[in-house]
């Protein structure tokens, strides 16, 4: 089972991009998304963006994340 969390592209070099997770930056492919940009939103899975979010969904669904209690 996979778990999609929301991330804001941060910067693209290539066909790579900084994906901002909350605070932890990780870098995903864009072979699937070419056209993605700076700001947007995406799902990544296995290193690479494999959908784009719209901005109100995705700060929706972070927000909910966020208020999430964990047990520990």
């Amino acid at each position: 089972m996979c778990l999609a969390i929301p991330g804001k592209i941060v910067s693209i070099k290539d066909k790579i991009a900084d994906v901002d997770f909350g605070g932890i930056i990780r870098k995903a492919g864009l072979d699937l998304l070419p056209s993605v940009k700076i700001g947007d939103y995406v799902i990544v899975h296995a290193g690479f963006a494999i959908q784009l979010l719209d901005k109100k969904d995705a700060k929706k669904t972070l927000k909910i994340l966020r208020s999430i209690k964990v047990k520990r």
